[in-house]
């Protein structure tokens, strides 16, 4: 009798096919946990009210005509609903395959990337894409989106890749027939991707839009986040590369005018004239930018905080010397006297007053107490666009290209954040009250507007830092890195676009030199270089103007207290030694003039400073900037 290898292994062999059996499952249930893991991330959990979608539905008048209905995210029971809801359509499953766990917001917006491709050309991680079966008309995309408001919703990866692909679909449409995207979620969609102004109808947690195509295919051509530039930093738009084509054209044939000398040949002279002539008609006609331009405005605000008057002037005067004419725009609020405001007007800023709003999570008094004040920059809604400026930078070259860029670019900041110091708005109503809406849901990282417009936000755009470039040294900078830095401050041409003075502003130091360098924890902002910078563009202001810089009597007290300390503190900089020969240091507008005085119980917490300010309007000459 032949017997199996088993009979007298029984037990052995059963263990051991056991054990494979097992393992096999095993490897199975992981595999499967590895993948479902991932799909958990875009199950939504929202319970959908029929009764909501069916107004929406009966509300679309064209609804007979739909050809056919992309769903995407739907179970196989939700999906029959719908097919019960509007009958006549195709419904077109859509078929997204999930991101995997290893894609992590941090990998979409990451803090730092080589913007010069010194080392590597920035690339972003690829998202799975949609897959539509056939080449079918589409009229409605329906998506059904996971909000999760335990965590981070607004920065939920599978969230953000279900939106980007559920407007993928709606920009790929072809022909003129509108097409809708219509969105279920709790949370509320990606703002700047379905803009409220595009919202035909919201019933609950039921979001109906329609988007202009044109201008959502031009936003899905960017990167999907900030691990790459939006804008090059060699080519800054479509016509600043035009120009920069012509500039090029134009050097080359000043080298072969050079050969040809020697060559006896001539005619190069010729040619470069008819190419500066094009440059000059290219590149500085009214057309050169824009159409809009007469709908896009440079804006900034100043609200409880007339020291930074001087700053706004300054900005103006440096936007206008850099070549720009779009219209200035400043929101004040009460606290900005006549006296004040006749400066800002003479140095071309519209001015807008404004009612402050409050930072309901900020103390009485707090530095941040009105900073959501900012938030009126939307409701500037004779503009299309407007970049934002803070009132403490300087504009060195023409940034008017980033009117072409969408709501919101921006450089970055830290972490995945974006600096809120130079960025791109599109003004409206609907995203103002937004905003305001959930002012005390969101918590700012930073208890400002900017952590604030972070987490509305989330989906921004990055440009090169040189758009908003920060005096300051990091503590990690090498010396390498800051003598680098200090000639991007000084150079002439300027390599910068923007300079942004963080620290003691320029205008309330002396001229002679930076007095961030008098005080310890402000050092890593002092640069003079930038410093002179700065008072170059302020001496080329009229003098009508140049008298809004001048340091109030307490500001001098202060300017030489901090000396003092850094003397007594023996700064190996020496910047303390400096005599000032600043003319301000000896002129005052105030009743009180005898500064020296305040010093006697300078930082006596029972001191306080009675002088006082008596300031008539002075005899201002309103004059156009635009032919500095």
């Amino acid at each position: 009798m032949h017997y199996s290898p088993c009979f007298h292994f029984l037990l052995p062999c059963l263990v051991y096919s056991f054990a494979v059996a097992f393992l096999t499952l095993r490897a199975t249930f992981v595999n499967s946990w590895i993948r479902d893991s991932a799909a958990t991330h875009y199950i939504s959990f929202l319970e959908i009210d029929w009764d909501q979608i069916s107004k929406i539905v009966e509300k679309l008048t064209d609804r007979n005509e739909y050809q056919g209905i992309g769903l995407l995210n739907f179970n196989d029971s939700e999906i029959d609903q719908w097919k019960q809801l509007i009958p006549d359509a195709e419904h077109v499953i859509l078929h997204l395959d999930y991101v995997s766990n290893n894609i992590t917001w941090e990998a979409l917006y990451p803090e730092w990337i080589d913007e010069e491709e010194e080392f590597e050309v920035p690339t972003c991680p690829s998202l799975p894409k949609l897959k539509v079966p056939g080449k079918p008309r589409i009229d409605l995309v329906a998506v059904k989106l996971p909000c999760n408001k335990s965590e981070s919703w607004s920065r939920d990866v599978a969230r953000f890749h279900l939106q980007l692909e559920a407007a993928r679909i709606a920009a790929s449409s072809k022909g003129y027939h509108p097409v809708r995207v219509l969105i279920l979620t709790d949370c509320f969609p990606i703002p700047n991707l379905f803009i409220c102004k595009e919202l035909l109808i919201r019933e609950g947690n039921v979001w109906l839009f329609q988007p202009n195509l044109n201008t959502l295919r031009n936003k899905l051509q960017l990167p999907i986040g900030s691990c790459e530039l939006a804008v090059p930093l060699k080519a800054k738009g479509q016509f600043e590369t035009k120009c920069m084509m012509l500039v090029d054209v134009i050097l080359r044939l000043e080298l072969e005018e050079e050969s040809e000398k020697w060559g006896g040949r001539g005619g190069g002279a010729t040619i470069r004239s008819l190419a500066l002539l094009s440059l000059v008609n290219i590149c500085w006609s009214k057309n050169f930018y824009s159409e809009r331009a007469h709908r896009e405005a440079y804006a900034t605000i100043l609200h409880s905080a007339h020291i930074y008057v001087c700053g706004a002037i300054a900005a103006a005067q440096s936007i206008r010397m850099a070549g720009s004419t779009r219209d200035l725009v400043i929101l004040v609020d009460e606290t900005i006297t006549e006296y004040h405001r006749g400066g800002l007007e003479a140095a071309g800023w519209k001015i807008h007053t404004i009612q402050r709003i409050r930072n309901p999570k900020a103390e009485k008094d707090a530095y941040n107490e009105w900073n959501y004040s900012k938030f009126r920059l939307w409701q500037l809604t004779d503009y299309d666009k407007i970049i934002f400026i803070d009132a403490d930078l300087l504009i060195l070259r023409n940034i008017d290209f980033l009117f072409e860029m969408p709501e919101i670019t921006a450089t970055g900041n830290n972490a995945t954040l974006f600096n809120s110091g130079v960025m791109v708005v599109e003004p409206s109503n609907c995203t103002f009250q937004l905003l305001m809406d959930h002012i005390n849901e969101f918590v700012s990282y930073n208890g400002g507007d900017q952590g604030y417009l972070n987490e509305v936000f989330t989906w921004w755009h990055r440009i090169p830092r040189h758009m908003n470039f920060l005096k300051h040294f990091w503590e990690g900078d090498e010396e390498e890195k800051k003598e680098m830095k200090t000639r991007l401050f000084g150079a002439d041409p300027s390599i910068l676009y923007v300079l942004h003075y963080l620290g003691n502003k320029p205008w309330l130091c002396f001229r002679d030199y930076d007095c961030n360098w008098n005080v310890d924890i402000l050092q890593e902002f002092a640069s003079d270089v930038a410093h002179k910078r700065w008072w170059k563009v302020h001496d080329a202001m009229p003098g009508n103007l140049q008298k809004f810089c001048l340091l109030r009597s307490k500001q001098k007290a202060a300017l030489e207290w901090d000396r003092r300390q850094a003397e007594k503190g023996n700064y190996t900089d020496g910047h303390w030694k400096i005599k000032i020969k600043d003319k301000r240091l000896k002129t005052c507008f105030e009743d009180f003039c005898f500064w020296e005085s305040m010093l006697w119980h300078w930082g006596e917490t029972n001191w306080t400073d009675n002088a006082t300010v008596a300031l008539a309007p002075p005899a201002i000459t309103t004059r156009s900037l635009s032919s500095l």
